[in-house]
């Protein structure tokens, strides 16, 4: 991974936190998602005038991926409603880096060395503890938990196909583009079933916050899909979950949630995990 590479998905943490967080300070969840999700695919229609389309092999990928997004969607605004942003963004982000290491060794053929599969373990290690700092002392809420555990399922599953469907597309701009598309119609269908008439009185006031949270969770992507056509899945989904720390300091600044020297000690260790990934033999 070349420190561009790095870089990019660095950024691209960052961004993907923001959007969470604009995401959950809209309280209610089905407009927050509505309005992202049609943002970006509004976002993908005007980007799909001016890029590349997709290539043939792509599209049973591109699929998939717009099916699992929804699920995603679904997840996330289920973990949103149902616990804190400073614990269920964690856990959510935490799941994955494993399970797309496994996936990516057992489908893409992409196995870590010893440093790398070290770091990945480390920095889940990390990650677990900045989760799951705060529950010690009282009861877990479980419903929140398994909905955090199974986002990050969902998070691991579009990764690994993305990691492959980017590739065969010819084009990471043109296969963001389709894939806003294809996601974003689903949320705001559903929606406008439900509320109907009352649908665009609601919408209004947190519009602008939610097509902002749209441009970033396009951004976000656009830049991790580029980053994954141009080194191994496993360290690329790893490093992106340094989100948390971001996803951390938000939910303590912004949401006044507790972050504590606990937290601070494990995403300490999550960075040392985030440098042995990087290691090159």
């Amino acid at each position: 991974m070349t420190p561009i590479v790095a870089a990019a998905v660095l950024i691209a943490a960052i961004t993907h936190a923001s959007w969470n967080a604009i995401a959950h300070h809209i309280k209610d969840q089905l407009l927050s998602f509505t309005l992202i999700s049609g943002g970006g695919a509004l976002i993908g229609l005007a980007a799909a005038a001016f890029v590349p389309f997709p290539a043939a092999a792509a599209w049973p990928y591109l699929i998939t991926s717009a099916a699992l997004h929804v699920a995603y969607m679904a997840l996330l605004m289920r973990s949103f409603t149902l616990g804190d942003f400073g614990q269920m963004y964690p856990i959510a982000r935490g799941t994955a880096p494993l399970v797309v290491t496994v996936l990516a060794a057992v489908f893409v053929g992409e196995v870590p060395d010893g440093w790398q599969m070290t770091g990945v373990v480390v920095a889940c290690a990390g990650l677990v503890g900045v989760a799951l700092w705060g529950i010690r002392g009282s009861r877990p809420h479980w419903p929140a938990l398994v909905a955090a555990l199974a986002t990050g399922l969902s998070i691991a599953a579009y990764t690994v196909v993305d990691g492959v469907g980017v590739r065969a597309s010819g084009s990471s701009l043109g296969y963001i583009a389709w894939l806003m598309i294809l996601q974003g119609l689903a949320i705001p269908a559903y929606t406008f079933y439900r509320r109907r008439s009352e649908l665009l009185t609601q919408l209004r006031p947190p519009a602008a916050r939610g097509f902002f949270g749209a441009a970033l969770s396009i951004s976000a992507y656009a830049l991790v899909l580029w980053a994954q056509t141009r080194a191994p899945l496993a360290p690329i989904a790893a490093l992106r979950e340094s989100s948390i720390i971001v996803g951390a300091a938000i939910g303590a600044l912004f949401f006044k949630e507790r972050f504590g020297a606990p937290r601070i000690a494990a995403a300490g260790l999550m960075v040392i995990g985030i440098g042995l990934m990087l290691h090159t033999n």
